[in-house]
């Protein structure tokens, strides 16, 4: 019988963490996920998929750790000896990022390179996804592609950009099987409600059932190139399974803002989003990125990936999901 592949997440409890480990799973993999002591639980995400560990085909183990402690990283990867790990975790919301400029660097950049330290002395052949973001090409005009100059303009940016070339630097120092997902926004019902794709989604959903009356909002102009958070997760699996490794943009090659995506998910529950929809400063950035557009035709050409869930769609994903929640909806069905 062949042993299933191991795969270690951080961040499982996460978005992105949490399709993952479904996906994995579904995939005949042992999952281990990575999560943060708390005195509250913070695991609604893969609750569905985490079960008691007395009974059978539990695949799915938690191990409690910091990807900011190297000494714990370097413990769990000896430990394990994953088949492959999917660095998921970071401080991600770019907002927030302004004021937590030291801690986003320590969570976001550092972890990274704790992680690889780790992996480069236990053992190299162990494949590593690291998750960067569009928001390392910032202000360099769209189309961004793998070629693209990165421009960052925020301390999570900055952060990883660090966390792009130290995963290159690796990669090509000491032979590793050493990834990019250079991915564009990617949205789900599951996404945090701090988002504002989510922020969004919830304040219709809320709306509709008569608990929010208003929504207060930053920068409606801003041009993005949303995706389905599901579809992301599959292209991560894929270049770990790719014969060499690489670094890919994964996008949608579709352009809205925000104010479409306003549109979008009022109009889907019949209602018009100027009649809701409030200014507040306090939402804007220091710097802003005007523009993020992907063009993903290497991922496509070579992982043979390709975005099928535009933003109009997505709207409307995500806002039957938030008023099937308020219905009492498990966290698991989205």
């Amino acid at each position: 019988m062949t042993q299933a592949k191991r795969a270690f997440i951080t961040g499982v409890t996460g978005q992105d963490g949490s399709y993952m480990a479904g996906q994995l799973l579904d995939k005949g993999y042992e999952v281990h996920g990575l999560v943060r002591r708390s005195s509250t639980f913070n695991r609604s995400r893969i609750d569905h998929l985490h079960h008691d560990e007395h009974l059978p085909g539990r695949n799915l183990h938690l191990h409690y750790g910091d990807v900011t402690d190297a000494a714990r990283m370097s413990e769990l990867i000896h430990e394990l000896r994953p088949h492959e790990v999917y660095n998921l975790a970071a401080q991600s919301h770019v907002r927030v990022s302004f004021d937590e400029p030291a801690y986003t660097a320590q969570a976001t950049g550092v972890s990274t390179l704790n992680l690889l330290e780790a992996i480069r002395s236990t053992d190299k052949s162990i494949r590593f996804y690291q998750a960067s973001t569009s928001e390392m090409f910032g202000a360099s005009p769209p189309p961004q592609n793998e070629d693209t100059p990165f421009y960052p303009r925020s301390p999570y940016g900055v952060a990883k950009v660090y966390s792009y070339w130290i995963t290159k630097n690796y990669r090509e120092a000491y032979d590793m099987f050493a990834v990019n997902g250079q991915l564009f926004n990617h949205e789900s019902p599951r996404r945090g409600e701090t988002f504002v794709t989510r922020k969004i989604t919830m304040a219709v959903a809320n709306i509709v059932k008569g608990t929010q009356k208003e929504i207060w909002m930053g920068n409606l102009d801003s041009i993005r190139d949303w995706g389905y958070a599901p579809e992301y997760t599959e292209g991560m699996w894929r270049m770990l399974q790719a014969d060499s490794p690489d670094d890919f943009v994964l996008a949608t090659g579709s352009a809205y803002t925000i104010k479409d995506f306003l549109e979008f998910s009022f109009a889907h529950v019949g209602l018009n989003w100027e009649d809701y929809v409030r200014f507040d400063p306090k939402f804007l950035r220091p710097t802003e990125v005007d523009e993020l557009i992907g063009d993903a035709s290497k991922a496509e050409r070579v992982l043979g990936w390709k975005a099928s869930v535009l933003p109009p769609e997505l709207a409307r994903i995500m806002v039957d999901a938030d008023l099937a929640r308020l219905e009492g909806a498990p966290e698991g069905q989205f």
